[in-house]
């Protein structure tokens, strides 16, 4: 009877200890997600100040204007809201998408158990997430005519109210 109690203990251990490691996952994953969405809303604005002003709005619509990368500050936000807290945010350059590289530490533990060496673990996690541009454009016409995901858009300089980031740009986990 006791080693079926312990066996019970044992499981129950093992199933916390995945229960604290999905946490950090989520946590890391919502966290690279949150810093890659703040810089896809940056370049959006970016994208609808060039068009008032004449500037190059092919640059931000193809992710090649420059960016300073403050997204982090939205990882940490999103981190302390799963419980956890980033211990590094990088900015990265994958498949030609700029986006970020997150690895957070959970707030919360396993807790104390009976098996040594298993009691108040943490977890660790990391999670990459970009900005890929989801528009194709002539980069020589002067109009803003956009194949956006297969639809065609034409936006109006002097109303720009029917557009959204998301119309525009994707956010995406990626390996």
């Amino acid at each position: 009877m006791a080693g079926l109690l312990f066996l019970a203990l044992a499981f129950f251990v093992v199933a916390k200890a995945a229960a604290v490691r999905n946490g950090g996952q989520s946590a890391a994953d919502a966290a690279a997600l949150a810093a890659a969405r703040d810089d896809r809303d940056r370049f959006f604005e970016g994208f609808l100040d060039s068009l008032g002003e004449g500037d190059d709005w092919q640059g931000w619509l193809g992710l090649t204007e420059p960016l300073d990368p403050e997204g982090c500050g939205a990882a940490s936000d999103f981190a302390e809201r799963n419980d956890s807290s980033v211990t590094s945010c990088d900015p990265v350059l994958r498949h030609g998408d700029l986006g970020y590289r997150v690895r957070v530490e959970t707030n919360f533990s396993t807790g104390k158990t009976i098996i040594p060496g298993t009691g108040n673990k943490t977890a660790d996690a990391d999670a990459t997430a970009v900005v890929q541009p989801l528009c194709d454009f002539d980069a020589a016409e002067e109009d803003v005519e956009l194949t956006c995901d297969g639809e065609e858009i034409e936006i109006d300089p002097d109303d720009d109210a029917d557009v959204t980031p998301s119309d525009l740009f994707d956010v995406v986990l990626v390996d």
